[in-house]
């Protein structure tokens, strides 16, 4: 789980620097230069020859997934979204995780699904505000369709390399970036206006950092974090960052508390979520 929780850490600050500095940019070029910085960085670590063919096709096609539409759809909810409802309605992530994989191994879990509903409704409780953007409906199903290509994709990732679980994650991981970079790249010879690609120096900083750190080190800790947790664990976690996000605006940024109250209660409950699932894992079936 150190994984997961060092990489929710580092996710926390991410709403405000993409809505702070990108937001009104075009969400495809955003998301193919995010990609391509991430590609480079894992780049020297590709192991080609270890891979079969239809296996890094494979990587490829999640990353195409988890990574390229990903990132076009969450980007584009910002020109509809305020920071704040964005990260709200990431909170039916969990619910996805938990379907996706129930869908793919043909059952339904009961325990996964309760873990993953007290996930949702703990960061509904941390983040819930007024919600009164215009574009409120197209932005909600933009980030629904976001969050279920990011579940969709960590999903496949874990079955995968559990499947063939030689070579190493990070001897991988450029195949996953490389099918991200061809998804948003294409989206955006076929999308992006002219001059979309003029950032200003402040945000080729932001896409720098993005692409490098929150992206590549960002979503590499999170996949193999993946591969050793169950299900429900990974559905609870995909919310952890909720809480982690308004401690680091409270430390950080110096920004306050609305409601203290209700911050503990929600974050509350996503523990309850997640150590309520780990002492019943003995009940339940391997996942």
């Amino acid at each position: 789980m150190i994984h997961l929780l060092a990489v929710s850490l580092l996710w926390a600050v991410s709403f405000g620097l993409i809505k702070g500095q990108l937001a009104g940019t075009d969400p495809t070029a955003v998301a193919a230069v995010r990609l391509a910085v991430s590609l480079l960085v894992f780049l020297p670590l590709l192991r080609p020859r270890a891979t079969p063919a239809r296996v890094a096709t494979q990587y490829a096609a999640i990353g195409a997934v988890q990574f390229g539409l990903m990132y076009v759809l969450y980007i584009a909810a910002y020109a509809d979204l305020a920071a704040h409802e964005v990260a709200l309605f990431t909170v039916l992530t969990p619910l996805w995780v938990a379907l996706v994989d129930d869908a793919l191994t043909r059952r339904f879990s009961p325990w996964t699904f309760a873990a993953a509903s007290l996930a949702v409704v703990g960061a509904a409780v941390v983040k819930w505000a007024d919600v009164a953007s215009p574009g409120l409906v197209r932005g909600f199903l933009l980030v629904q369709a976001s969050n279920l290509c990011f579940a969709v994709g960590q999903v496949l990732y874990r079955r995968l390399r559990r499947r063939h679980p030689t070579p190493a994650d990070h001897a991988v991981f450029a195949w996953l970036y490389l099918g991200g970079v061809g998804a948003a790249g294409g989206l955006s010879l076929l999308l992006s206006p002219p001059g979309a690609f003029s950032f200003s120096g402040e945000q080729w900083g932001v896409l720098l950092y993005l692409g490098a750190i929150a992206t590549g080190v960002g979503f590499y800790g999170w996949n193999l974090g993946a591969t050793r947790v169950d299900t429900a664990t990974l559905a609870v976690f995909n919310n952890l960052k909720i809480p982690l996000a308004v401690l680091v605006s409270l430390i950080v940024f110096g920004e306050h508390l609305a409601s203290p109250v209700r911050f503990v209660l929600g974050s509350a409950v996503i523990a309850l979520a997640l150590v309520g699932h780990r002492l019943g894992a003995a009940r339940r079936l391997p996942i």
